[in-house]
């Protein structure tokens, strides 16, 4: 059986050289910023745990404060050794109805290089197959593209012309204002 629970400050000082695996350096909140936000309140660290091997099988970071009602799905990683055996789905339909009173999750899937050249491109699908829709916005972190997906749950209406204040409004929760400023660059993408 499955559980996914929310996690504590010493399993972040366990898991974090695994966020430094997982996640491109320039996408990476820092360890600091993510305990503050855990102690604040506004950012949740899951992990699902696998009962019967008796092991972790994945996580996800989650900001879960924002004026708008959304939450974001800021990591979602399954351990390598639970890959390819159905554990991120189980993971994200854990996701999914932890955060269902939610207006809806918001998640950025960045353009980092990386040794799987088709990994975008599984990302778009895997999030396209929980109900994830594209957000028409020009975003991006550290300098690279961002792709922003929205799974509306409550709400219907357009986040396309507030992402530019919902997103950053997640990150100021726990880092200063400056730090996201330097850290996001969010504009409504161009009308064609």
């Amino acid at each position: 059986m499955l559980i996914l629970q929310k996690a504590g400050h010493r399993d972040l000082e366990r898991y974090y050289p695994l966020f430094e695996t997982d996640f491109d350096s320039e996408e990476l909140l820092g360890k600091l910023a993510v305990h503050r936000g855990m102690m604040n309140g506004s950012v949740d660290f899951l992990t699902l745990h696998d009962e019967e091997g008796g092991m972790d099988a994945g996580y996800a970071l989650v900001l879960t404060k924002n004026l708008y009602g959304y939450v974001g799905l800021k990591y979602f990683a399954v351990m390598p050794w639970f890959r390819g055996r159905g554990f991120g789905i189980q993971l994200m339909r854990e996701i999914n109805r932890r955060y269902a009173d939610s207006q809806g999750i918001i998640t950025e899937l960045t353009e980092f290089e990386d040794e799987d050249k088709d990994r975008l491109r599984k990302l778009r699908k895997f999030f396209r197959r929980f109900g994830y829709e594209p957000l028409a916005a020009e975003c991006s972190v550290a300098g690279v593209r961002d792709n922003l997906y929205v799974k509306t749950l409550k709400s219907d209406a357009d986040l396309t012309p507030v992402i530019h204040r919902v997103l950053p409004d997640f990150y100021t929760r726990f880092m200063p204002a400056s730090a996201v400023w330097r850290m996001l660059d969010i504009r409504p993408a161009a009308k064609e």
